[in-house]
């Protein structure tokens, strides 16, 4: 098991108007009250929801649940709209910069950006309007070591703050672990509350997507949202088989609402017939007005 080590850091078509809303940032730290956390999924240039464990497959085998006809600002603009915080851009594989790029800018400061972060493209992504940058495969090597001097530098080039780590995982029998290179490859690291304490020093949040069931639509892994419920010490998104946004309410009881969720395939502006973006939306703002109301 890695031990981290102590180092220094330096330092449909939407309304207009829009973009003149007060949008409240997005700050790391627990809020207790699950959450619904948007994204934007994006292959070949176009916003898709794909079965992420066939990401490593050829073009015949690769499951694609969802095309849309829309472009990645359609999504972004109806995130920025509703005030959803929080949320990412997964850049899966080449071709996705520009639609990229151009999210971020429809809605900027208000979306995550993941999929070929690197220390040395980390500081460029944040320029483009990131609120954080995702990273993943940049902490390993091609055989799925840890490489902690990596983490060291994107830390050193861009600061904790704006730094999410990827630890989605794999169950592997006696628990899980985390994977790589879009979800192929295993890693050395178990995926454990104590690992958890070890990278919460290098990072602002954790985003985990359970990719046994990712893009199935089947349910999400009870086990382990519970156990990311456990830790309560930086915000946790998880993803993966959400089916319907009564969801939301389930991440909110098995994680006693440290764990916020990402709903993809199910959510009706994915294609999807079980989840409504509108009953997301809903939830996310009923928790708002209680918070607002528990600190009167």
């Amino acid at each position: 098991m890695w031990k981290a080590s102590i180092f220094s850091v330096q330092p449909e078509s939407l309304p207009t108007g829009h973009s003149e809303l007060s949008f409240a940032p997005f700050t790391a730290m627990p809020s207790q009250q699950t959450q619904f956390r948007p994204c934007i999924d994006l292959h070949e240039g176009r916003v898709k929801q794909i079965v992420g464990s066939t990401l490593g497959s050829t073009q015949q085998e690769l499951q694609t649940n969802f095309v849309s006809e829309n472009p990645s600002t359609w999504y972004a603009e109806l995130f920025a709209r509703d005030q959803l915080t929080g949320g990412h851009i997964i850049k899966l594989g080449q071709g996705n910069d520009r639609a990229a790029r151009e999210a971020l800018a429809a809605y900027p400061g208000g979306l995550q950006i993941g999929g070929g972060i690197t220390a040395d493209n980390a500081a460029d992504w944040l320029e483009n309007g990131a609120s954080h940058v995702i990273t993943t495969s940049f902490l390993f090597d091609d055989a799925g070591k840890f490489l902690e001097k990596n983490l060291h530098y994107l830390v050193s080039e861009i600061g904790k703050e704006k730094v999410v780590i990827d630890l989605s995982c794999q169950y592997t029998g006696e628990g899980w672990t985390v994977v790589m290179n879009r979800w192929q490859t295993l890693t050395d690291l178990r995926l454990t509350l104590e690992l958890l304490d070890q990278l919460a020093d290098y990072c602002a949040e954790f985003l985990i997507h359970a990719t046994d069931v990712e893009g199935k639509c089947e349910g999400i892994d009870s086990q382990l949202v519970s156990l990311l419920g456990r830790w309560k010490k930086a915000p946790v998104t998880y993803a993966g088989g959400a089916q319907r946004a009564s969801d939301l309410e389930l991440v909110q009881e098995l994680s006693g609402g440290a764990v916020d969720l990402t709903i993809g395939s199910a959510l009706d502006i994915f294609g999807g017939r079980t989840a409504t973006y509108r009953d997301c939306v809903s939830f996310n703002h009923q928790r708002l007005r209680d918070r607002g109301k528990a600190m009167e």
